[in-house]
Protein backbone atom coordinates (compact mmCIF):
# COMPACT_ATOMS: atom_id res chain seq x y z
CA UNK A 1 0.00 0.00 0.00
CA UNK A 2 1.44 3.39 -1.02
CA UNK A 3 0.18 6.26 1.14
CA UNK A 4 1.70 10.04 0.35
CA UNK A 5 0.29 11.76 3.43
CA UNK A 6 2.15 13.29 5.75
CA UNK A 7 0.68 12.39 9.48
CA UNK A 8 -1.26 15.66 11.61
CA UNK A 9 2.44 14.78 14.09
CA UNK A 10 4.58 15.76 10.49
CA UNK A 11 2.19 18.65 9.29
CA UNK A 12 2.27 19.97 12.57
CA UNK A 13 6.75 19.99 12.43
CA UNK A 14 6.11 21.21 8.59
CA UNK A 15 4.37 24.18 10.08
CA UNK A 16 6.82 25.16 12.92
CA UNK A 17 10.09 24.53 10.60
CA UNK A 18 8.14 26.86 8.05
CA UNK A 19 7.44 29.62 10.67
CA UNK A 20 11.09 29.36 11.95
CA UNK A 21 12.33 29.64 8.48
CA UNK A 22 10.06 32.32 7.28
CA UNK A 23 10.34 34.47 10.40
CA UNK A 24 13.79 33.68 11.83
CA UNK A 25 16.02 32.69 8.87
CA UNK A 26 15.12 34.11 5.99
CA UNK A 27 15.04 38.19 6.72
CA UNK A 28 18.73 37.47 8.00
CA UNK A 29 19.68 35.21 5.27
CA UNK A 30 21.32 38.11 3.01
CA UNK A 31 23.03 39.85 6.03
CA UNK A 32 25.28 36.48 7.21
CA UNK A 33 25.89 35.81 3.39
CA UNK A 34 27.40 39.45 2.84
CA UNK A 35 29.08 38.97 6.48
CA UNK A 36 30.39 35.45 5.77
CA UNK A 37 29.66 34.77 8.96
CA UNK A 38 27.00 32.33 10.72
CA UNK A 39 24.73 33.91 13.43
CA UNK A 40 24.95 31.55 16.37
CA UNK A 41 21.77 32.87 17.96
CA UNK A 42 19.86 31.12 14.70
CA UNK A 43 21.34 27.68 15.46
CA UNK A 44 20.72 28.08 19.19
CA UNK A 45 17.23 28.96 18.80
CA UNK A 46 16.47 25.75 15.94
CA UNK A 47 17.99 23.61 18.99
CA UNK A 48 15.63 25.36 21.72
CA UNK A 49 12.82 24.47 19.16
CA UNK A 50 13.57 20.80 18.40
CA UNK A 51 14.90 22.01 14.70
CA UNK A 52 18.10 19.93 15.48
CA UNK A 53 19.10 16.23 16.39
CA UNK A 54 16.02 15.56 16.22
CA UNK A 55 16.39 11.99 15.12
CA UNK A 56 18.64 11.29 17.69
CA UNK A 57 16.94 8.39 19.73
CA UNK A 58 15.05 9.06 22.63
CA UNK A 59 16.67 6.86 24.77
CA UNK A 60 19.54 9.45 24.71
CA UNK A 61 17.17 12.50 25.27
CA UNK A 62 16.51 12.76 21.21
CA UNK A 63 13.06 13.29 19.78
CA UNK A 64 13.00 9.77 18.23
CA UNK A 65 12.13 11.43 14.84
CA UNK A 66 12.55 9.53 11.38
CA UNK A 67 14.28 10.70 8.42
CA UNK A 68 11.21 12.08 6.55
CA UNK A 69 10.66 14.06 9.61
CA UNK A 70 14.54 14.86 8.97
CA UNK A 71 14.03 16.10 5.23
CA UNK A 72 10.69 17.96 6.10
CA UNK A 73 12.66 20.01 8.26
CA UNK A 74 15.34 20.44 6.02
CA UNK A 75 13.26 21.06 3.05
CA UNK A 76 11.94 24.08 4.80
CA UNK A 77 14.78 25.86 6.56
CA UNK A 78 16.82 25.29 3.39
CA UNK A 79 13.93 27.25 1.61
CA UNK A 80 14.94 30.29 3.37
CA UNK A 81 18.99 29.64 3.50
CA UNK A 82 20.69 26.39 2.27
CA UNK A 83 23.82 27.59 4.04
CA UNK A 84 22.07 27.89 7.15
CA UNK A 85 20.21 24.83 7.23
CA UNK A 86 23.54 23.42 6.36
CA UNK A 87 24.52 24.46 9.57
CA UNK A 88 21.71 23.27 11.14
CA UNK A 89 21.46 20.07 9.77
CA UNK A 90 25.51 18.72 10.73
CA UNK A 91 24.57 17.84 13.73
CA UNK A 92 22.79 14.85 12.78
CA UNK A 93 25.49 14.10 10.42
CA UNK A 94 27.87 14.31 12.79
CA UNK A 95 26.90 12.12 15.49
CA UNK A 96 25.25 9.61 13.06
CA UNK A 97 28.65 7.29 13.22
CA UNK A 98 27.89 7.02 16.63
CA UNK A 99 24.50 5.90 17.12
CA UNK A 100 25.09 3.46 14.52
CA UNK A 101 28.25 1.75 16.14
CA UNK A 102 28.40 -0.47 19.13
CA UNK A 103 29.67 1.56 21.54
CA UNK A 104 27.38 1.82 24.38
CA UNK A 105 29.37 3.45 26.67
CA UNK A 106 30.60 6.38 24.33
CA UNK A 107 26.56 6.90 22.80
CA UNK A 108 25.70 7.32 27.39
CA UNK A 109 28.42 9.44 27.46
CA UNK A 110 27.73 12.02 24.45
CA UNK A 111 24.80 11.81 22.78
CA UNK A 112 22.75 13.48 26.13
CA UNK A 113 24.78 16.11 26.15
CA UNK A 114 24.19 16.52 22.43
CA UNK A 115 20.66 16.24 22.64
CA UNK A 116 20.11 18.08 25.99
CA UNK A 117 22.89 20.64 26.36
CA UNK A 118 23.10 21.98 22.89
CA UNK A 119 26.47 20.67 22.43
CA UNK A 120 27.43 21.10 18.93
CA UNK A 121 29.38 18.02 16.90
CA UNK A 122 31.20 18.24 13.15
CA UNK A 123 31.85 14.93 10.93
CA UNK A 124 35.39 14.97 9.53
CA UNK A 125 36.53 13.03 6.44
CA UNK A 126 37.81 15.01 4.45
CA UNK A 127 41.03 16.40 3.65
CA UNK A 128 43.07 19.00 1.63
CA UNK A 129 44.18 16.59 -0.78
CA UNK A 130 40.80 14.39 -0.82
CA UNK A 131 36.90 15.00 -0.61
CA UNK A 132 35.06 12.24 -2.11
CA UNK A 133 37.52 9.24 -2.07
CA UNK A 134 37.49 8.60 1.29
CA UNK A 135 39.82 5.83 1.60
CA UNK A 136 42.54 8.19 -0.02
CA UNK A 137 42.80 9.62 3.70
CA UNK A 138 46.41 10.22 5.40
CA UNK A 139 45.07 11.43 8.58
CA UNK A 140 46.78 9.14 10.56
CA UNK A 141 46.27 7.38 14.14
CA UNK A 142 48.96 5.10 15.91
CA UNK A 143 48.29 2.65 18.54
CA UNK A 144 49.92 3.90 21.85
CA UNK A 145 48.97 1.69 24.95
CA UNK A 146 45.69 2.80 25.87
CA UNK A 147 45.39 5.20 23.22
CA UNK A 148 45.69 6.40 19.65
CA UNK A 149 47.48 9.29 18.87
CA UNK A 150 45.98 11.16 16.10
CA UNK A 151 48.12 13.83 13.86
CA UNK A 152 46.68 15.38 10.43
CA UNK A 153 44.35 17.84 8.78
CA UNK A 154 40.75 17.80 7.83
CA UNK A 155 39.22 20.02 5.29
CA UNK A 156 35.75 21.85 4.35
CA UNK A 157 34.49 20.80 7.78
CA UNK A 158 31.21 22.39 8.30
CA UNK A 159 30.84 23.64 11.83
CA UNK A 160 34.11 22.63 12.58
CA UNK A 161 34.83 25.73 13.77
CA UNK A 162 32.04 25.81 16.29
CA UNK A 163 31.72 22.23 17.21
CA UNK A 164 32.30 21.05 20.78
CA UNK A 165 32.87 17.62 19.42
CA UNK A 166 34.14 16.21 16.53
CA UNK A 167 33.70 12.83 14.38
CA UNK A 168 37.10 12.08 13.10
CA UNK A 169 37.75 9.44 10.48
CA UNK A 170 41.90 8.64 10.58
CA UNK A 171 44.03 5.58 9.16
CA UNK A 172 46.10 3.49 10.80
CA UNK A 173 48.22 3.28 7.16
CA UNK A 174 47.22 5.36 4.16
CA UNK A 175 48.74 2.46 2.20
CA UNK A 176 45.54 0.26 3.53
CA UNK A 177 43.01 2.41 2.21
CA UNK A 178 39.34 1.17 3.06
CA UNK A 179 41.33 -1.64 5.40
CA UNK A 180 43.45 1.51 7.68
CA UNK A 181 40.00 3.36 8.41
CA UNK A 182 38.97 4.17 12.26
CA UNK A 183 36.73 6.48 13.81
CA UNK A 184 36.94 8.68 16.78
CA UNK A 185 35.15 11.18 18.61
CA UNK A 186 37.18 13.93 19.82
CA UNK A 187 36.46 16.88 22.06
CA UNK A 188 37.54 20.05 21.12
CA UNK A 189 39.54 21.37 24.22
CA UNK A 190 41.70 18.61 23.91
CA UNK A 191 45.38 19.37 23.71
CA UNK A 192 46.55 19.47 20.04
CA UNK A 193 42.89 20.06 18.63
CA UNK A 194 42.63 23.74 16.55
CA UNK A 195 40.80 25.12 14.01
CA UNK A 196 41.38 27.46 11.03
CA UNK A 197 39.64 30.02 9.95
CA UNK A 198 36.23 30.16 7.85
CA UNK A 199 36.80 29.55 4.76
CA UNK A 200 35.48 31.66 2.38
CA UNK A 201 32.95 30.66 -0.35
CA UNK A 202 31.48 30.78 -3.10
CA UNK A 203 28.01 30.24 -1.83
CA UNK A 204 26.28 29.05 1.43
CA UNK A 205 28.69 31.70 3.20
CA UNK A 206 26.53 31.86 6.87
CA UNK A 207 27.59 27.85 7.07
CA UNK A 208 30.89 27.94 9.27
CA UNK A 209 33.62 25.68 6.78
CA UNK A 210 36.57 25.10 8.29
CA UNK A 211 40.00 23.14 8.57
CA UNK A 212 40.87 21.08 11.41
CA UNK A 213 44.38 20.45 12.59
CA UNK A 214 45.34 17.55 15.26
CA UNK A 215 48.81 17.23 16.54
CA UNK A 216 49.64 14.65 18.73
CA UNK A 217 46.35 14.51 19.76
CA UNK A 218 45.96 11.61 22.50
CA UNK A 219 42.75 9.57 21.99
CA UNK A 220 41.85 7.27 24.66
CA UNK A 221 40.51 4.26 23.08
CA UNK A 222 36.84 4.42 24.94
CA UNK A 223 36.47 6.90 22.32
CA UNK A 224 37.02 5.08 19.48
CA UNK A 225 33.91 4.41 17.40
CA UNK A 226 35.23 2.59 14.45
CA UNK A 227 38.26 0.17 14.77
CA UNK A 228 40.81 -0.31 12.02
CA UNK A 229 38.97 -1.57 9.57
CA UNK A 230 35.40 -0.85 10.37
CA UNK A 231 36.20 2.85 10.23
CA UNK A 232 34.82 3.13 6.39
CA UNK A 233 32.35 1.15 6.70
CA UNK A 234 30.22 3.58 8.85
CA UNK A 235 31.11 6.27 6.87
CA UNK A 236 29.78 5.08 3.73
CA UNK A 237 26.28 4.00 6.15
CA UNK A 238 26.47 7.35 7.92
CA UNK A 239 26.25 9.19 4.28
CA UNK A 240 23.57 7.35 3.76
CA UNK A 241 21.86 8.26 6.23
CA UNK A 242 22.70 11.56 5.50
CA UNK A 243 22.15 12.02 1.79
CA UNK A 244 18.26 12.15 1.39
CA UNK A 245 19.02 15.29 3.77
CA UNK A 246 21.03 16.76 0.99
CA UNK A 247 18.13 15.80 -1.08
CA UNK A 248 15.76 17.99 0.79
CA UNK A 249 18.04 20.85 0.72
CA UNK A 250 17.63 20.63 -3.38
CA UNK A 251 13.91 20.52 -2.65
CA UNK A 252 13.96 23.68 -0.28
CA UNK A 253 16.04 25.30 -2.84
CA UNK A 254 14.59 24.72 -5.84
CA UNK A 255 10.95 25.21 -4.36
CA UNK A 256 12.19 28.97 -3.52
CA UNK A 257 13.53 29.38 -6.73
CA UNK A 258 10.49 28.29 -8.20
CA UNK A 259 8.58 30.42 -6.41
CA UNK A 260 10.40 33.62 -6.58
CA UNK A 261 10.22 33.29 -10.67
CA UNK A 262 6.05 32.68 -10.54
CA UNK A 263 5.71 36.01 -8.40
CA UNK A 264 8.25 37.97 -10.78
CA UNK A 265 6.15 35.86 -13.80
CA UNK A 266 2.79 37.45 -12.82
CA UNK A 267 4.16 40.90 -11.80
CA UNK A 268 6.74 41.67 -14.61
CA UNK A 269 5.40 42.72 -17.98
CA UNK A 270 6.87 42.60 -21.10
CA UNK A 271 5.70 43.77 -24.72
CA UNK A 272 2.44 44.47 -23.60
CA UNK A 273 1.50 41.49 -21.63
CA UNK A 274 2.36 39.66 -18.06
CA UNK A 275 5.39 37.30 -18.46
CA UNK A 276 3.54 34.55 -17.17
CA UNK A 277 1.09 34.68 -20.68
CA UNK A 278 4.16 34.07 -22.80
CA UNK A 279 4.45 30.14 -23.33
CA UNK A 280 8.38 30.18 -22.97
CA UNK A 281 7.78 31.29 -19.62
CA UNK A 282 4.83 28.87 -18.83
CA UNK A 283 6.98 26.11 -20.47
CA UNK A 284 10.02 27.14 -17.77
CA UNK A 285 7.61 27.47 -14.37
CA UNK A 286 5.85 24.01 -15.41
CA UNK A 287 9.81 22.03 -15.79
CA UNK A 288 10.35 23.71 -12.46
CA UNK A 289 7.39 22.62 -10.65
CA UNK A 290 7.94 19.12 -12.05
CA UNK A 291 11.64 18.85 -10.93
CA UNK A 292 10.32 19.79 -7.84
CA UNK A 293 7.95 17.27 -7.01
CA UNK A 294 9.75 14.63 -8.76
CA UNK A 295 12.96 15.73 -6.63
CA UNK A 296 10.55 15.44 -3.06
CA UNK A 297 9.18 12.05 -4.22
CA UNK A 298 12.72 10.73 -4.75
CA UNK A 299 13.65 12.20 -1.21
CA UNK A 300 10.78 10.81 0.82
CA UNK A 301 11.38 7.16 -0.91
CA UNK A 302 14.88 7.16 0.64
CA UNK A 303 13.73 8.33 3.94
CA UNK A 304 11.24 5.97 3.84
CA UNK A 305 13.77 3.06 3.16
CA UNK A 306 16.00 4.58 5.90
CA UNK A 307 12.99 4.68 8.53
CA UNK A 308 12.12 1.01 7.64
CA UNK A 309 15.63 -0.45 7.92
CA UNK A 310 15.64 -1.00 4.54
CA UNK A 311 19.40 -0.42 2.37
CA UNK A 312 19.17 3.23 1.34
CA UNK A 313 22.32 3.83 -0.31
CA UNK A 314 21.14 3.05 -4.03
CA UNK A 315 18.07 5.45 -3.68
CA UNK A 316 19.86 7.80 -1.55
CA UNK A 317 22.51 8.15 -4.14
CA UNK A 318 19.44 8.53 -6.78
CA UNK A 319 18.15 11.24 -5.03
CA UNK A 320 21.29 12.83 -4.13
CA UNK A 321 22.56 13.55 -7.81
CA UNK A 322 19.34 13.86 -9.17
CA UNK A 323 17.71 16.32 -6.80
CA UNK A 324 21.20 18.72 -7.25
CA UNK A 325 21.39 18.76 -10.24
CA UNK A 326 17.82 19.54 -10.29
CA UNK A 327 17.70 22.26 -8.10
CA UNK A 328 20.76 23.64 -9.69
CA UNK A 329 18.79 23.82 -13.37
CA UNK A 330 15.62 25.72 -11.35
CA UNK A 331 17.51 28.23 -9.99
CA UNK A 332 19.55 28.88 -13.31
CA UNK A 333 15.60 28.73 -15.58
CA UNK A 334 14.44 31.19 -12.17
CA UNK A 335 17.58 33.60 -12.63
CA UNK A 336 16.67 33.19 -16.73
CA UNK A 337 12.85 34.66 -16.07
CA UNK A 338 13.86 37.61 -14.08
CA UNK A 339 16.35 38.58 -16.69
CA UNK A 340 18.50 41.70 -16.16
CA UNK A 341 17.52 42.01 -12.22
CA UNK A 342 17.75 38.45 -11.58
CA UNK A 343 21.87 38.61 -12.19
CA UNK A 344 21.91 41.51 -9.44
CA UNK A 345 22.48 40.94 -5.71
CA UNK A 346 18.70 42.93 -5.64
CA UNK A 347 17.32 40.03 -6.29
CA UNK A 348 17.25 36.35 -4.68
CA UNK A 349 18.32 34.36 -7.45
CA UNK A 350 21.73 34.80 -7.81
CA UNK A 351 22.45 34.02 -3.96
CA UNK A 352 20.06 30.73 -4.61
CA UNK A 353 22.23 29.62 -7.42
CA UNK A 354 25.55 30.53 -5.75
CA UNK A 355 24.32 28.18 -2.75
CA UNK A 356 22.83 25.33 -5.05
CA UNK A 357 25.87 24.49 -6.64
CA UNK A 358 27.54 22.89 -3.48
CA UNK A 359 24.89 20.29 -3.20
CA UNK A 360 26.05 18.61 -6.29
CA UNK A 361 29.44 18.75 -4.51
CA UNK A 362 29.94 17.39 -0.97
CA UNK A 363 28.74 14.15 0.72
CA UNK A 364 29.80 12.76 -2.76
CA UNK A 365 29.85 14.56 -6.04
CA UNK A 366 27.66 13.85 -8.66
CA UNK A 367 30.07 11.98 -10.36
CA UNK A 368 30.51 9.40 -7.53
CA UNK A 369 26.84 8.76 -6.95
CA UNK A 370 27.03 8.04 -10.70
CA UNK A 371 29.65 5.62 -9.88
CA UNK A 372 26.85 3.90 -6.83
CA UNK A 373 24.62 3.55 -9.27
CA UNK A 374 25.88 1.92 -12.01
CA UNK A 375 27.82 0.22 -10.16
CA UNK A 376 24.46 -1.45 -9.25
CA UNK A 377 22.82 -1.43 -12.49
CA UNK A 378 25.41 -3.05 -14.00
CA UNK A 379 26.55 -5.53 -11.29
CA UNK A 380 23.79 -6.34 -9.07
CA UNK A 381 20.32 -5.16 -10.96
CA UNK A 382 18.72 -8.26 -12.46
CA UNK A 383 17.03 -7.30 -15.97
CA UNK A 384 13.42 -8.42 -16.44
CA UNK A 385 13.60 -7.95 -20.10
CA UNK A 386 15.92 -11.44 -21.64
CA UNK A 387 19.07 -11.04 -23.35
CA UNK A 388 18.57 -9.61 -26.63
CA UNK A 389 20.15 -12.30 -28.25
CA UNK A 390 17.48 -14.58 -26.52
CA UNK A 391 15.13 -11.96 -27.67
CA UNK A 392 12.07 -13.47 -30.26
CA UNK A 393 11.77 -10.50 -32.36
CA UNK A 394 9.37 -12.25 -34.70
CA UNK A 395 7.72 -11.46 -38.02
CA UNK A 396 5.23 -12.50 -40.85
CA UNK A 397 7.46 -13.59 -43.43
CA UNK A 398 3.99 -13.40 -45.92
CA UNK A 399 2.71 -10.25 -43.94
CA UNK A 400 0.08 -12.48 -42.43
CA UNK A 401 -1.74 -11.14 -39.22
CA UNK A 402 -2.72 -14.43 -37.09
CA UNK A 403 0.12 -15.06 -35.84
CA UNK A 404 -0.66 -18.45 -33.83
CA UNK A 405 -1.42 -19.42 -37.54
CA UNK A 406 1.89 -18.78 -39.15
CA UNK A 407 3.86 -19.20 -36.26
CA UNK A 408 3.35 -22.74 -35.52
CA UNK A 409 5.44 -25.64 -36.26
CA UNK A 410 7.91 -23.01 -37.36
CA UNK A 411 11.51 -23.11 -35.76
CA UNK A 412 13.30 -19.79 -35.56
CA UNK A 413 16.90 -18.81 -35.24
CA UNK A 414 18.57 -15.16 -34.39
CA UNK A 415 21.92 -14.12 -35.99
CA UNK A 416 23.80 -13.20 -32.24
CA UNK A 417 25.72 -10.67 -34.33
CA UNK A 418 23.34 -8.90 -36.21
CA UNK A 419 20.36 -9.81 -34.99
CA UNK A 420 18.63 -11.49 -38.04
CA UNK A 421 15.82 -14.13 -37.81
CA UNK A 422 15.60 -17.16 -39.78
CA UNK A 423 13.08 -19.67 -40.58
CA UNK A 424 13.74 -23.50 -40.64
CA UNK A 425 14.34 -26.43 -38.84
CA UNK A 426 18.33 -25.31 -39.17
CA UNK A 427 20.71 -22.59 -38.63
CA UNK A 428 21.50 -21.07 -42.30
CA UNK A 429 25.43 -22.18 -43.39
CA UNK A 430 25.83 -18.28 -42.97
CA UNK A 431 23.39 -15.28 -42.17
CA UNK A 432 22.60 -13.44 -45.16
CA UNK A 433 23.58 -9.54 -43.77
CA UNK A 434 26.52 -9.91 -41.42
CA UNK A 435 28.10 -12.99 -43.07
CA UNK A 436 28.68 -14.81 -39.67
CA UNK A 437 28.20 -18.83 -39.84
CA UNK A 438 25.83 -20.59 -38.55
CA UNK A 439 27.44 -21.24 -35.36
CA UNK A 440 26.37 -17.75 -34.42
CA UNK A 441 22.43 -18.25 -34.59
CA UNK A 442 20.74 -19.07 -31.36
CA UNK A 443 17.62 -21.32 -31.19
CA UNK A 444 14.57 -18.38 -29.93
CA UNK A 445 11.21 -20.30 -31.64
CA UNK A 446 9.54 -22.10 -30.05
CA UNK A 447 10.75 -21.57 -26.27
CA UNK A 448 12.67 -24.10 -24.65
Amino acid sequence: MLDFTLTPEQLLLQKSAREFALKEILPLAWFYDEANEMPMHIINKASALGLMNGDMPKKYGGLGYGSIEGAIVTEEIAAACSGLATSVFINSLGYAPLVLSDNEVLKQKYLPKISKDNKRICYATSEPTMGSDVAGMMCQAKEDGDAYILNGIKYWITNGGIADYMTVFATVDPKLQHQGICAFLIERDWKGVSSGRHIPKYGQRASNTVGLHFKDVRVPKENVIAKPGEGFVLAMKAFARSRPMIGAFAVGVARSAMDYAIHYAKSRRAFGHHLQSYEAIQFKIAEMYQKVETSRLLVLKSAWETDHGIDPTLNASISKFYCTEAANEVANAALQIAGGYGYTKMYPFEKLLRDVRLLMIYEGTSEVQRIIVSGFALGVYQPIMPPIEDLPMLRSETGGKDFEKEMSGKTAWRCKMCGHIHYGNEPPDECPYCFFPGSAFKKVWPRA
